[in-house]
């Protein structure tokens, strides 16, 4: 049985979030479900109905990224950006923009994964634009998504483990 988590996300600066939750997998089975298109797909996929038509990755410093989550009640929204760092299997630095701007201006999102006794933390850190950009995005109900995705990748490590 996989324990469901929720995320406790805190505000480390006036632009930044941050949250961290650990998996039951390994590091490098971690960075392959945070970056291949075909694991991507089954588990970033926030609250129950959205779907991802699209998903597509170049991963390497300077390629770019794009997912497209659709529902049949909300319609489509994208989000993309630009890989500026990657060391495999330990750190992502990318930049995110939505297509549909929710929030003004571009983030730049670090994901730091440290494996221990065969489980790995993800720790995530989003710099925003502005205090009024990060304070957006905490009214929003992303930590409902991103938790329901976060335990998600739970499920999806337990079955390709």
């Amino acid at each position: 049985m996989i324990k469901l988590d929720t995320l406790k996300i805190t505000t480390p600066s006036d632009r930044e979030l941050s949250w961290t939750r650990e998996f039951n997998a390994s590091r490098k089975l971690v960075f392959d479900a945070m970056t291949k298109p075909e694991l991507i797909r089954r588990w970033l996929l926030g609250p129950e109905g959205w779907t991802m038509p699209v998903c597509e990755v170049d991963l390497r410093v300077g390629g770019k990224y794009r997912y497209v989550w659709s529902h049949l009640e909300n319609g489509e929204m994208g989000i993309g950006g630009v890989f500026k760092e990657i060391l495999k299997p330990e750190k992502i630095v990318n930049t995110e923009k939505f297509e549909q701007s929710w929030y003004p201006g571009e983030a730049i999102g670090t994901v730091v994964l440290a494996e221990n006794n065969g489980k790995t933390t993800a720790h995530t850190t989003m710099l925003y634009e502005s205090k009024e950009a990060r304070d957006g995005v905490l009214k929003s109900n992303m930590e409902s998504g991103l938790t329901a995705s976060y335990n998600r990748l739970a499920e999806v490590l337990e079955e390709i483990k």
